[in-house]
């Protein structure tokens, strides 16, 4: 665990090896915003939820560092300690596989992610919900959004139990999602 002294440090250290690792990364939105905003968004959706344990924290920082950049295991092993090398293996994606497979072992896997990934992956998709509703990919037809949309709810039905805040805060964004696409089809 990581102790409060140093909690400060360790987060700042996983923001500048974040924002260092997603340097040449945008986000798929028409305005291509740094990548790095998710992962600072992600831990921001934790604390504003009333999480504030660092572990949990730090791996929201880097949750996406395996899956999307050259990073390995062992660099963040040697850099952030074993307990967040396998909190962020957790919740990386098998790029390997198709969209699909990995969709679909999302959902599989979610009831049974430990307590600090359910909450990193509900910040995740409350993130990428407000993302594909306020700046949709390029190309995303309402249809894709919608698919989209119905997968993230999968994926946040197995997490349940884990935080009510995160969860409530959760539906509402995805209502608002909803409700926008509704409202630019008619």
């Amino acid at each position: 665990m990581v102790s409060d002294n140093n909690s400060s440090a360790l987060l700042l250290k996983a923001l500048a090896f974040a924002a260092y690792k997603h340097k040449d990364q945008r986000r798929k939105g028409k305005e291509a915003s740094p990548y790095i905003n998710h992962p600072i968004e992600v831990a921001e959706i934790l604390v504003n939820a009333g999480v504030t344990d660092s572990v949990t924290l730090l791996g929201a920082i880097l949750h996406d560092t395996i899956e999307d950049t050259q990073t390995t295991l062992e660099e963040l092993e040697i850099l952030f300690g074993r307990e967040i090398r396998v909190l962020v293996f957790e919740l990386t994606d098998d790029k390997r596989l198709s969209k699909s497979d990995r969709r679909r072992l999302q959902i599989e896997h979610a009831q049974n992610l430990s307590q600090s990934a359910k909450l990193i992956k509900i910040a995740d998709k409350i993130s990428n919900v407000r993302g594909v509703n306020n700046h949709p990919p390029v190309n995303w037809s309402a249809e894709r959004c919608r698919e989209y949309l119905a997968w993230t709810e999968l994926v946040v039905a197995g997490c349940r139990g884990c935080s009510e805040a995160l969860e409530h805060h959760y539906y509402e964004v995805l209502k608002a999602a909803k409700d926008e696409l509704v409202n630019n089809s008619t």
